[in-house]
């Protein structure tokens, strides 16, 4: 009668497969993924005037490298930093709130064309903001805090135009990540706007005319 080995092979696929989280592990939970989502299209957006066809990159835009990670980060009562082992964000945040802030701003400014960055050099982009995040706490059984730097660049002479600092403080209810991500939401929300009525100023001024010869 001939013995069936197990293979070493086989041994380490199966453990790749195990560490991947293709087999799971008995009693383990499940991560749950979360996405902060844009203004909604069935809400009622004011629309804000701004010069037709003007074309803006939005990007890039950077976090602190604490919240470069899967999980969600939140903040104990004690001022320690909690990563949650089983709720994740469902991209790189970075990434996700620049295409969140590009479509907020597609709904705010109908007129305008935006790209995310980076995008084609065929393309005549006009402006490109910048944003920096410079602080992101969530309290879960309180409040998220958003502080933002951001800059509007004029893209062809590359002059800064400009320059501002924004913070945004929204409660987290549900206390829970669920709550967390509408939070996020509504502060990127309330950022957006920022940037879009800057950008309608800034677009709409008068272009300045040559000067006689």
């Amino acid at each position: 009668m001939r013995k069936i080995g197990f293979l070493p092979g086989a041994a380490l696929v199966l453990s790749v497969l195990i560490f991947s989280g293709c087999v799971s592990v008995g009693g383990s939970p499940n991560p749950r993924f979360y996405m902060p989502v844009s203004v909604n299209g069935q809400e009622a957006v004011e629309k804000i005037d701004i010069a037709p066809g003007i074309i803006v990159a939005v990007g890039p835009l950077t976090i602190p490298a604490y919240l470069d990670r899967p999980q969600i980060v939140t903040k104990n009562k004690n001022g320690t930093l909690n990563f949650a082992q089983f709720d994740r964000w469902a991209e790189p945040l970075d990434s996700a709130l620049a295409r969140l802030i590009d479509e907020n701003l597609v709904r705010l400014l109908p007129a305008a064309s935006m790209q995310l960055f980076p995008c084609s050099l065929a393309i005549p982009v006009d402006y490109q903001v910048i944003v920096e995040i410079v602080q992101l706490d969530s309290d879960l059984d309180k409040e998220l805090a958003l502080t933002a730097q951001w800059s509007i660049i004029n893209a062809k002479s590359r002059k800064l135009l400009l320059t501002q600092r924004s913070q945004f403080i929204q409660p987290i209810k549900p206390n829970n990540y669920h709550g967390l991500t509408g939070s996020l939401s509504a502060a990127c929300a309330g950022l957006s706007r920022e940037i879009a009525v800057n950008l309608a100023e800034l677009a709409n001024q008068p272009k300045e005319k040559d000067s006689d010869k």
